[in-house]
């Protein structure tokens, strides 16, 4: 039977779960929260990015009215870019606003007045990738031929300084997220969501900088064009010249999975790997891909509910052999009332203990609150093990 304690911190509820039945034995998983607010909706950290320093985490998401509707039931109009900072590995969790720290450019969950928005401007400065307190986020404007523009701080997110145009590198567009690879001082690789040549979303192409985001280039697409989408990269080095990423799909059919591919030129060239997960439910889920601090790789993404008697759950796998094999799905947490929930991202705390965070929806029961809010998965990955 799984015990439920439900605390509250500051006016937020702390909501502690030790997890205990048949495919999940161990006791310490903890659940927290990290925004929620009655009559409001929290969603979607994949969209934005997440960054740790020791025991701070930053991670962004939209904030918004509850609307009763069809879909996502927010208040798009009145949407708002969020961050939240936990400065203790996760436990706690304080929320700040990215237009007041300086993210000043429309999208559409950012939906700023006229008077207030800015547009993109060109970078002049190179950035320091290698700063130690930097944190650099990619954003969209919309879902299929974007256009994207970019972010940094080199005060772990307590200002920004941007918006900048993120070009479109000869494609029919980039509608990305945020998902990059440090390489040196003024040198990235980063994996862009981009419009495929009907304008709509889309595929994943690897660009590169060398001289600290002032001009990209085009390294190659990660496979050929998809019939449906392939979108939402996460990524990690695994050598000087091999990377794997994984993806979030939709077939044909209208199938929702995750597929990966590996690199052993840099990003040249990819062969497509054994899929990590085959079923992600209605609607899908993007990945969470993280290389531990031991070697081996832990993959974070939800379920969500294709039938109305089943709940949204949180998943797990590990592999220990880079990526080519993955173990049986480890689930964290099966209580999603509905569908529209999980959008993971994922750190590794200094004692080895992952933070996750997604959103979900705050109905344990069915009869309880309707309202979606940003929630973390704290645990043990080798204590997880089945």
């Amino acid at each position: 039977m799984n015990k439920i304690l439900i605390f509250l911190f500051l006016g937020i509820p702390l909501l502690l779960i030790n997890c205990k039945n048949s495919r999940n034995p161990q006791e310490d998983i903890k659940h927290v929260a990290v925004y929620y607010e009655e009559s409001r909706f929290g969603g979607w950290p994949a969209n934005h990015g997440i960054w740790t320093w020791e025991d701070e985490i930053l991670v962004g998401f939209v904030e918004a009215p509850h609307k009763d509707r069809r879909g996502h039931k927010y208040d798009n109009s009145r949407a708002r870019d969020k961050y939240a900072r936990s400065k203790d590995g996760g436990l706690t969790w304080s929320i700040e606003d990215a237009f007041a720290h300086g993210q000043t450019g429309w999208r559409y969950n950012n939906r700023l007045d006229k008077d207030k928005k800015e547009e993109p401007k060109e970078l002049k400065e190179p950035i320091d990738f290698t700063h130690p307190d930097l944190a650099l986020t990619f954003l969209r404007q919309t879902n299929d031929i974007g256009p994207s523009h970019f972010y940094y701080s080199y005060n772990r997110g307590k200002s920004w300084n941007g918006p900048f145009i993120l070009p479109n590198m000869d494609t029919e567009g980039i509608a990305t997220r945020t998902d990059y690879i440090i390489e040196g001082k003024h040198e990235l690789t980063a994996f862009f969501t981009v419009a495929k040549s009907n304008g709509q979303e889309g595929r994943v192409l690897c660009a590169r900088t060398s001289d600290g985001g002032r001009s990209w280039e085009r390294v190659a697409w990660v496979g050929p064009e998809p019939e449906d989408f392939e979108i939402m990269p996460s990524s990690v080095r695994l050598s000087a010249s091999k990377i794997l990423t994984v993806i979030r799909k939709r077939t044909g059919d209208g199938q929702d999975k995750l597929i990966s591919y590996v690199t052993n030129d840099n990003g040249k060239s990819w062969k497509q790997l054994d899929d990590p997960v085959t079923n992600t439910g209605d609607g899908g889920s993007p990945p969470a891909l993280v290389k531990l601090e031991n070697g081996n790789l832990a993959l974070a993404y939800a379920v969500r509910k294709s039938e109305e008697n089943e709940s949204s759950r949180m998943c797990i796998k590990l592999s220990s052999d880079e990526g080519t094999t993955w173990s049986d799905e480890i689930v964290l947490r099966e209580d999603g009332a509905t569908g529209d929930a999980g959008y993971p991202r994922m750190v590794q705390r200094q004692d080895g203990k992952l933070v996750l965070v997604y959103y979900w929806n705050n109905a344990l029961q069915n009869e309880e609150a309707p309202y979606r809010y940003i929630a973390a998965t704290i645990f043990d990955p080798e204590e997880i093990k089945q």
